[in-house]
């Protein structure tokens, strides 16, 4: 593999310095990235719509700004890549569902609006799997986006079209969403940073189940700093988000002060790790990997202790709750279009129906008791590390892992509990990558902070890259860009738009 300096390879932060003292200029940058898109995206079918033309001019627009001596936004001349879940003007959203396959919104949402305003350029927009449901980014619309580190892999989801283009050198930031791990698991899989923020930190204004937090967008990117940068600007004053406190138009956390990472003693933390919250079920090579990362950090933490907050009802809460925001929100396209529904999503909304209020009002109170044990928890430490995954990347072909070593899983999301253990309480929750599993596949470590301490949690986050970076046997690894230039095309594998 050749060694690089190419501008596609800069994270947010020093691209931005960069451009901020005109050592780099903003088009330059695009014409990079897009450039990176061109020479692999066959290999991996990660860009699904792409506004390169707009991005160029974009482009231009800010380096003619900077000249005439104008204030400069936080994201200024940065491409971003926005997941299939949100509407970037001129672009098709799709939601990976063949019903919306011909949708073009005519302008953005407030997230990419946000980012705009900020200097952010939308690049394109990523695949997901169909609704989002799932995490394996398959559909019928685009097809599968395959892992960047052995094609032949699951990527994660949903939010793995976002996972692979950071990965890829495609843009320095990514957006993606996560209701039961689709920022985290997608970021383990393919080596980047996923950021899964408290409840309300970034609003979700439309969110047709308002009252039910679980699910929330977040930054992805490819440090912890580039994270915290793109946060400071998702995390704006909405109040049309019930979780987002908003008087005189400001929120209790200043949304800035989250690119400024204080400092963290690591020596002075109480840390505690799992590998299965007592409930999950994880294969025995991710336990492996999860130990010879913790091994070699160990030494650098105050206090570390293997113990796990107390999650009975986990499973039952996130599958009535998961399953009650389905049929809230996808029951008329199963009854109105079933031939143009997907398994996953068809199989939550059977599963909705067959809950009754007495169901879904148990799994309320099961969540509140849930909430205020991790919120003991928490009392006694300051993060709990786990492994972000149950199982390491495995043939996309199989759409969802039907086993997990000698247990058979219950659903699709099943597999996904190291992730959902955290999204239940609505606690912040990082995935840093942490050296590579027994194939040589990405592992990435998730790391959880208090509820609303998502300054504090980026802080010790970015403590821990730094630390695993200084680790040759754990420090991040690129994508061959190399090999995946000269790899065939990706739509011409067996079952590429084959999701089961």
């Amino acid at each position: 593999m050749t060694t690089r300096t190419d501008p596609a390879d800069l994270g947010a932060v020093e691209a931005r310095a960069l451009i901020g003292r005109r050592a780099l200029s903003s088009e330059e940058l695009a014409r990079a990235c897009i450039a990176r898109v061109k020479a692999v995206d066959h290999a991996v079918n990660a860009l699904v719509a792409r506004d390169f033309d707009r991005v160029i001019e974009g482009a231009r627009v800010a380096d003619a700004a900077q000249a005439r001596g104008e204030p400069l936004g936080p994201l200024h001349g940065l491409p971003v890549a926005i997941k299939d879940m949100n509407d970037v003007a001129g672009l098709p959203t799709t939601f990976g569902s063949e019903i919306f396959a011909k949708n073009v919104p005519t302008r953005d949402d407030r997230l990419v609006a946000g980012l705009r305003a900020a200097g952010a350029l939308p690049l394109g927009k990523t695949n997901n799997p169909e609704w989002s449901a799932g995490a394996n980014t398959r559909n019928r619309v685009y097809g599968v986006t395959a892992n960047p580190h052995d094609v032949t892999r699951n990527c994660g989801g949903s939010s793995g079209g976002s996972a692979v283009a950071l990965a890829c050198g495609y843009a320095p930031l990514a957006s993606g969403s996560d209701l039961g791990g689709s920022l985290r698991t997608p970021a383990a899989y393919c080596g980047v940073v996923g950021f899964r923020p408290s409840a309300g930190v970034v609003p979700g204004p439309v969110r047709a189940t308002a009252l039910l937090p679980q699910p929330t967008s977040g930054p992805m990117a490819r440090s912890v700093a580039d994270a915290a940068l793109m946060l400071s600007v998702m995390a704006a004053p909405d109040g049309d988000d019930p979780f987002t406190p908003v008087l005189d138009g400001r929120t209790p956390w200043e949304p800035g002060d989250f690119a400024v990472l204080q400092p963290r003693d690591l020596s002075a933390l109480r840390v505690a790790t799992t590998e299965d919250f007592g409930f999950a079920p994880v294969e025995r090579a991710t336990r492996e990997a999860f130990r010879a990362g913790v091994s070699v950090l160990a030494p650098a933490f105050g206090v570390l202790e293997e113990r796990t907050p107390d999650c009975r009802g986990a499973d039952r809460i996130f599958s009535v709750l998961r399953a009650t925001m389905f049929l809230a929100t996808h029951a008329k396209f199963v009854d109105e279009t079933p031939e143009l529904v997907g398994p996953n999503v068809t199989d939550n909304v059977i599963e909705g129906r067959g809950y009754s209020a007495a169901d879904v009002a148990e799994a309320l109170v099961l969540q509140g008791e849930y909430h205020r044990r991790w919120r003991a928890f928490f009392e006694t430490c300051d993060v709990l590390i786990a492994p972000a995954v149950s199982v390491t990347p495995r043939d996309w072909h199989e759409f969802w892992p039907r086993r997990i070593d000698d247990i058979e899983t219950e659903s699709y999301y099943h597999w996904l509990a190291m992730a959902y253990a955290a999204t239940i309480p609505g606690h912040p929750a990082i995935t840093v990558p942490c050296g590579r599993d027994a194939n040589g596949m990405p592992f990435g470590l998730q790391i959880i902070g208090k509820r609303h301490g998502d300054a504090e949690l980026l802080s010790v986050a970015a403590g821990i890259e730094a630390l695993i970076a200084a680790q040759p046997d754990l420090a991040p690894r690129a994508p061959d860009i190399d090999a995946l230039s000269a790899a065939p095309a990706l739509s011409g594998a067996a079952a590429f738009l084959d999701i089961g």
